[in-house]
């Protein structure tokens, strides 16, 4: 039984939990839906719901809606996807994948998922994204169950097949130019290595405490050392101070040995 549950989660023939939640992080049906969404405690991927909005379509004095060329609807999209990776990169660390959906449905529309390298860095963003806004509309963060988007993306999109068009309930992803891509790739890399001047930092300042605390109690010891039973310092004696006590020690024993011999008369 246990075998043929774990077969079949997370897929229709799983009536208990909801297949399209697993692999989208989002569901048609939402709160209303039959099945179960297990909503992550933690993962590597932080999906920002329904962040990108693209322009607004502008009208003619009759009223008809005027045509918007490609080239401004994608240098809208990539302000965004820049701006937003960058901010990304900055709260969290370092990103694996960014990706926006250009679906028209509510549950997919503007949906940006956001893939960490780690789930530290996914807890990190999503903790300093909570409360904030973008351009005036709240930032609605949450952990997602997708890790890997391969099940996800409609491949009829990709092949410019898909019959659905926007309303398609997997995702219809936004392509990144190359050369925008390659930019991002430079800043990741400058990001990352600031990150390690940061840590080698860290790790030197640690090393230098450690060392003085060191010293401190090293000094502390020689310190009371140093002190005589009364607690005051002890001054470094001079040859003709040393001198001088061997003769007392030496007058005290031979007193000492006369005085016992008269006695013993």
């Amino acid at each position: 039984m246990a075998q043929h549950l774990a077969k079949i989660f997370g897929t229709e023939e799983d009536k208990v939990n909801c297949p399209f939640y697993l692999k989208m992080g989002a569901c048609r049906h939402g709160d209303r839906c039959s099945r179960i969404h297990n909503r992550p405690i933690l993962s590597q991927t932080v999906l920002l719901q329904n962040m990108y909005l693209p322009p607004p379509q502008q009208y003619d004095p009759m009223g008809n809606p005027l045509p918007q060329s490609e080239e401004e609807l994608q240098d809208h999209f990539e302000e965004f996807y820049e701006d937003i990776f960058e901010e990304l990169i900055t709260v969290g660390g370092e990103l694996e994948q960014l990706r926006v959906c250009e679906n028209l449905s509510d549950h997919l529309a503007g949906n940006v998922y956001a893939k960490f390298r780690d789930e530290d860095d996914a807890q990190k963003a999503l903790t300093k994204l909570m409360g904030r806004f973008y351009a005036g509309r709240p930032i609605l963060a949450q952990f997602c169950p997708v890790t890997d988007f391969k099940d996800a993306r409609c491949r009829q999109f990709e092949e410019s097949t898909c019959s659905r068009g926007g309303y398609c309930n997997f995702m219809h992803l936004k392509k990144v130019s190359s050369k925008l891509q390659r930019r991002l790739a430079r800043k990741l890399e400058e990001a990352r290595e600031e990150r390690d001047r940061e840590r080698r930092k860290s790790r030197r300042e640690r090393r230098s405490r450690s060392r003085s605390r060191s010293r401190s109690r090293g000094h502390g010891d020689r310190g009371a050392e140093d002190r005589d039973r009364n607690g005051q310092p002890r001054g470094r004696e001079g040859s003709a101070e040393r001198r001088a006590k061997i003769e007392q020690w030496n007058r005290k024993r031979n007193e000492g040995g006369g005085g016992g011999g008269g006695g013993g008369g």
